[in-house]
């Protein structure tokens, strides 16, 4: 706002752009699509999780989704309950989690894309150890043209 001190009223102006700042909506859009990332990241996670433990072990207890995730057992339940919820799980009482085919589907694209990043991150240098640490992060996070891209430079 400016005051016009003649008139003693104040003029609403567009705020000036920031130098070196993306306008107002385009960080806004940025921001927020980093935070639905954030959230989304969290059931992927758990989906990638729980079809590993299916594939190898039988069953995926939420005790152990909690171990292996580093979180509370009360946490594990707690998104658990969410992806039933979202339709991504299902439960049996002493049986553990299962996916639901719109989980099994959510979990092999995940690991289809956390594939992608590692293998990208170790074409350019990065350390197995490393880039498998860095794919968790990144991999919740690139969009579809980045990793369209990714894959291109693979296939150079």
């Amino acid at each position: 706002m400016v005051c016009n001190l003649r008139r003693r009223s104040f003029v609403s102006r567009p705020p000036e752009p920031i130098l070196g700042l993306p306008t107002e909506p385009t960080q806004a859009r940025r921001f927020g699509k980093t935070r639905t990332a954030q959230s989304s990241a969290i059931a992927e996670d758990y989906a990638e999780l729980i079809a590993d433990l299916l594939a190898s072990v039988g069953e995926a207890r939420p005790t152990d989704i909690a171990r292996r995730l580093g979180v509370s057992h009360a946490t594990a339940i707690k998104t658990v309950a969410r992806l039933k919820r979202e339709g991504l799980a299902t439960s049996r009482p002493y049986r553990g989690v299962f996916l639901t085919e719109a989980g099994e589907a959510l979990a092999a694209r995940v690991k289809a894309r956390h594939r992608l990043v590692v293998d990208l991150l170790r074409a350019v240098g990065v350390p197995a150890e490393a880039a498998e640490q860095d794919a968790e992060g990144i991999e919740h996070h690139v969009s579809d043209v980045t990793l369209a891209a990714f894959e291109a430079y693979l296939q150079r």
